[in-house]
């Protein structure tokens, strides 16, 4: 395989118009692809190309048209990551909140293994994760003030507060090792079941990370499948050999996690936001359609119904 080496502005322009991208603005584009990077502008050139034996771009696409869906995909992710955070909060409100009323207010008290699943199989991952906790705690601890305040204080970090510096990815893998009660009485306060939330938080853990680090989200798909939920029979989404298809490990699944997890009103909220700059996609393509993007996305062609459903 032949080495990767270094291109200019120039030579990535060139390869460009070999490709048989249309470029009518060179300065702009030069400026782009300095600022925006030629890989990664090049990672939504999927729906650009032809299928055939050239991998060439589809006749009369322009630079534009490709940085379009570059820039959707970055205001698609703004829209995702800050209701992500929404749902982060929520749930290490209501995780905290459950585990400190029963157990305690000390690192000691609610984080004893006595506290976690009788669950014999999970007995490494119980002391493995609250090890991480604690780690989280000595060495995030004293970078966020309401931690540090009540380590220089009080000596101990409740709950409550340590949920600030515990990353989700680590929360999301605690549900898994607490007490059935606990799971449930977190599921419950979304309405959902816990073995739902169990399969849920570690596909919204996959996208947050995948949101801060402004990976490629638009056409994402996560190696867990959600169960399948009312929303799939009441958009009435097709299926192929008995499975829907849409809406199970696509970015539609995570607009669904999202509509069982935010309020109606934040994820309304979401939904408007989202439609806009679908919209506003639409006006900037004329190689592809809208309809391709949505569907690369796994969207459903009556995915805005969702968004007034129960």
């Amino acid at each position: 395989m032949a080495n990767k080496v270094f291109k200019t502005i120039d030579e990535q322009i060139e390869i460009l118009k070999d490709k048989g991208l249309v470029i009518n603005d060179i300065d702009y584009a030069k400026e782009i692809l300095l600022r925006e990077n030629y890989f990664f502008i090049m990672g939504y050139r999927h729906l650009f190309i032809k299928h055939d034996s050239s991998r060439k771009f589809k006749d009369g696409t322009t630079f534009e048209e490709l940085y379009s869906l570059f820039v959707f995909d970055r205001m698609f992710r703004n829209i995702i990551f800050k209701n992500l955070l929404i749902v982060e909060n929520n749930y290490k409100s209501i995780f905290s909140y459950t585990l400190s009323k029963s157990y305690g207010y000390k690192e000691r008290d609610y984080l004893d293994p006595k506290n976690f699943s009788n669950d014999k199989m999970k007995s490494r991952q119980i002391n493995d994760l609250i090890r991480k906790v604690k780690r989280q705690f000595r060495v995030n601890g004293k970078q966020h003030g309401a931690t540090s305040h009540y380590i220089d204080n009080y000596g101990y970090i409740p709950l409550w507060i340590g949920i600030k510096v515990i990353s989700f990815g680590l929360m999301s893998e605690m549900f898994s090792i607490l007490k059935e009660q606990d799971k449930k009485a977190i599921a419950d306060v979304y309405n959902i079941f816990p073995e739902e939330m169990e399969v849920y938080l570690p596909i919204l853990a996959n996208y947050r990370n995948l949101c801060a680090h402004e990976d490629i989200v638009f056409d994402h798909f996560t190696q867990r499948i959600i169960p399948d939920n009312k929303y799939h029979s009441l958009l009435d989404i097709d299926k192929t050999n008995g499975e829907y298809v849409y809406g199970k490990n696509d970015i539609f699944a995570l607009i669904i996690i999202l509509k069982r997890l935010l309020t109606f009103t934040d994820f309304k909220m979401m939904m408007n936001e989202i439609n806009f700059e679908f919209d506003n996609l639409n006006g900037k393509l004329h190689t592809i359609s809208i309809d391709d993007v949505i569907d690369k996305m796994g969207f459903p062609p009556n995915y805005r119904d969702i968004m007034y459903m129960e």
